[in-house]
């Protein structure tokens, strides 16, 4: 194996149990590491998303929230780079802004200050679509304006790419952000606002009964595979590229309605869906991303078609459902 950034190197990975953490941990035990820490309160997070490298000498495991300020400089102290990816659904933002702003603005603070103090080499920050609100271009550039994002969880996470790009204008401290779309697959959160409707519609497939679909079914969303969005960030730490914030997607629209489709098909499933009438206004209507510069700075093309993804996840949750039941 070619030498690289993360052989024989220390890494941090706050919510390194949680969805995207868990395939990220994967990623980077391959290029041998000499360690990874792995914050994680497992609110999100769990020990089932970790079976397949729990057991590594070189994983350390601390059960413990990220807000703990003390355990975080101890942990950075001891690291060469740092994966900031923990964070409370958007939705657990708009219900207890003051625990949001504790761990999506404080400890994302704290994450820069004790990582410009014991000179981290990169922070590979985990940013979100959310930032953009409803983009006022599609595909939608970096360049769009963040001004539409009308959520806590948006404006938290467009503080933290504001903060590591002025860290990095202050101190050189290294930085990349991700921007993720739609990320899906197996271990994916089954209640967050927008994946919750997949694993709903699995459970339809599940039960044999007709899927609902709240509002035309012309909302759109970019679904990018959870693999693809790890190996982006083994790339972004692997690059010298810094000062950068970019998306992860799959440059490619889907409506619920086709995504329906598309599940139902690859399930062998007859069943019809049932429009009912939406319950909320969704400020955000479509998403798109632009991958390019992701390609052309980070060598990054998503591999796992939205089909292939689909018979993943599918598989994974039945398994899922049926151990359960067991």
């Amino acid at each position: 194996m070619l030498n690289n950034k993360i052989t024989g190197s220390s890494i941090l990975v706050t919510g390194g149990a949680g969805f995207i953490g868990s395939y990220l941990v994967e990623k980077l035990l391959k290029h041998s590491p000499e360690k990874i820490i792995i914050i994680d309160n497992l609110i999100r997070g769990s020990i089932e998303n970790m079976e397949n490298f729990i057991g590594n000498p070189a994983v350390e495991f601390i059960e413990a929230d990220v807000n703990d300020a003390a355990l975080l400089e101890k942990c950075i102290s001891e690291s060469d780079y740092v994966y900031h990816m923990a964070a409370l659904r958007i939705n657990a933002c708009a219900a207890d802004p003051v625990n949001a702003f504790d761990t999506m603005v404080k400890t994302t603070f704290n994450v820069a200050e004790f990582s410009r103090k014991y000179k981290i080499k990169k922070v590979i920050y985990s940013s979100s679509a959310s930032v953009y609100g409803l983009a006022q271009n599609f595909p939608t550039p970096e360049t769009d304006n963040p001004y539409d994002n009308q959520t806590f969880y948006g404006a938290a996470k467009m503080f933290g790419e504001q903060l590591f790009r002025s860290y990095k204008h202050m101190y050189g401290l290294d930085y990349v952000a991700f921007r993720y779309f739609n990320v899906y697959g197996p271990r994916m959160d089954t209640d967050g606002k927008y994946t919750e409707v997949m694993i709903k519609w699995l459970d339809c497939i599940n039960e044999n009964k007709n899927p609902v679909i709240h509002g035309d079914g012309s909302t759109t969303m970019d679904f990018v595979y959870v693999e693809d969005v790890a190996l982006a960030n083994v790339a972004a730490l692997l690059s010298d590229v810094t000062d950068e914030a970019f998306n992860i997607g799959n440059k490619r629209e889907t409506s619920l309605k086709e995504l329906l489709e598309i599940m139902l098909r690859i399930n062998d499933s007859k069943l019809k869906p049932v429009f009912v009438e939406s319950n909320t206004v969704n400020p955000v209507s479509r998403r798109l991303a632009e991958n390019k510069k992701a390609y052309e700075l980070l060598k990054f093309i998503p591999e796992i078609t939205l089909e292939e993804g689909l018979k993943k996840l599918s598989k994974w949750y039945f398994e899922k459902i049926k151990t359960a039941v067991k």
